[in-house]
């Protein structure tokens, strides 16, 4: 019967002092480098997240002109995703999302279901509420507006929902 070694030979000595093992020491050192690398490609992804969030306040906080053309550009692709929306038996369509940065309060009147949210609207998200109001209202379509993103337990994002079909008493 063989007995097991409980000390390495020298070869096994030579094995585990090769540069393809590390120490402990090399091996925290190495997985404190990965978690920096870790972290700033966060940072780096946060900060293009962050800009790019700035970049499309800044877009759809500038009103665009409603000419018949640029509202028959809107209104087609809308009515087929309607269309398609009720072919799949739903109710309702969110139609728009925006950063809440576009209210005057922050989403606090829509988060709060203050009759006056509308009022709080700024830019691109101030026509399509008027859009609503004077093309889509008429034809039975309602408009509703959500907090739909929580970052961090505050509100973020604000999503429309256009609704139609029987309301619920």
């Amino acid at each position: 019967m063989e007995t097991l070694k409980t000390r390495p030979d020298e070869k096994g000595q030579q094995e585990l002092g090769d540069e393809t093992f590390m120490s402990a020491a090399d091996l925290r050192t190495y997985m404190t480098e990965m978690q920096m690398a870790k972290a700033s490609k966060s940072v780096e992804g946060m900060d293009r997240a962050e800009k790019a969030r700035q970049d499309l306040i800044k877009r759809m906080a500038e009103p665009i002109d409603l000419t018949p053309e640029r509202l028959k550009e809107i209104l087609q692709p809308l009515k087929s995703k309607l269309r398609a929306a009720a072919e799949r038996g739903q109710t309702e369509l969110m139609v728009m999302r925006f950063p809440n940065a576009l209210c005057t309060d922050h989403g606090r009147a829509i988060n709060n279901s203050d009759p006056t949210w509308p009022d709080t609207l700024t830019g691109r998200p101030r026509q399509a509420y008027e859009l609503w109001r004077d093309q889509l209202k008429n034809a039975g379509f309602r408009l509703s507006a959500m907090i739909i993103e929580w970052p961090g337990g505050l509100p973020g994002d604000v999503g429309f929902f256009l609704k139609w079909g029987d309301t619920k008493q």
